[in-house]
């Protein structure tokens, strides 16, 4: 069984939960390979209607794993291109799943843990979430989960949170789109068990031509995501390795401020 996943199985719903509670669900390689499996596995059985999306304790997920970002600081440029096409991979298969997806977001979620969210159908939240895409902070940007989030919220609204890497909060996140519903806590469950009410009146077949539809009429493939995945993964991987993204990197390992904040 994986570590960093916990999977749920019953009455035709699968319920993975970003098990690593202790740093917040953050990424790491362990964590990649074994929610890219477990979706691929959903999508493979035909006894699974939907899949829920979770993070365990009080986060969904804090994006990179601070292990991780240790690791990109000394790795190549070309080790650098082939981890972004891992965690690219994952978010296209989450994105493009055969089955309907919710993400039940239960608490914070930052960077990849913002793409995440962005890549399933239904997103509900609690509305004491806290979101960012702070890569710039960073000395780098948020690329490989770039094509979902601004399908989600839109190009203006991305061109913003790309910019300033600002916290928003779950009623913003409702309202530009990235979640459908924002609850309280103790309604959060009620919310995830109302939308696979009417998930369950759907035929699974009809629900995935529908939902295959809607990306293909909103300029969105299989095909063309592999296309800019390769790109955006070029792209960080440059940015990672360059002076910018290595003081950035360093800074934020060190708890310092990089060199261009006055």
């Amino acid at each position: 069984m994986p570590d960093s996943i916990l999977i749920q199985r019953q009455a035709g719903i699968t319920t993975l939960t970003l098990n690593r509670a202790q740093v917040h669900n953050a990424f790491d390689d362990t964590l990649i390979a074994e929610l890219t499996a477990a979706l691929l596995d959903c999508d493979r059985d035909a006894g699974v209607r939907a899949v829920v999306l979770t993070g365990a304790g009080a986060s969904f997920s804090a994006g990179a794993d601070l292990n991780w970002m240790r690791g990109m600081v000394d790795a190549s440029e070309q080790a650098n291109r082939e981890d972004s096409l891992r965690l690219a991979a994952l978010m296209r298969t989450l994105n493009f799943l055969s089955k309907p997806t919710i993400a039940r977001v239960n608490g914070s979620a930052y960077g990849g843990g913002v793409g995440l969210v962005a890549c399933c159908d239904i997103a509900i939240g609690v509305d004491g979430a806290k979101f960012a895409l702070s890569e710039v902070k960073l000395g780098l940007v948020p690329a490989v989960i770039s094509p979902y989030v601004i399908a989600a919220i839109g190009q203006r609204q991305a061109r913003r949170l790309f910019i300033n890497g600002e916290v928003f909060d779950a009623v913003t996140a409702a309202r530009i789109g990235l979640l459908h519903e924002c609850v309280a806590p103790d309604q959060l469950d009620a919310a995830v068990e109302r939308s696979l009410h009417f998930l369950a009146k759907g035929g699974p077949l009809a629900q995935h031509e529908a939902k295959q539809l809607a990306l293909r009429t909103g300029g969105m493939t299989i095909e063309s995501c592999e296309r800019c995945d390769r790109d955006n993964a070029a792209l960080i991987a440059r940015l990672r390795v360059s002076a910018e993204g290595q003081q950035g990197l360093a800074a934020f390992l060190d708890k310092s401020a990089p060199p261009w904040v006055r």
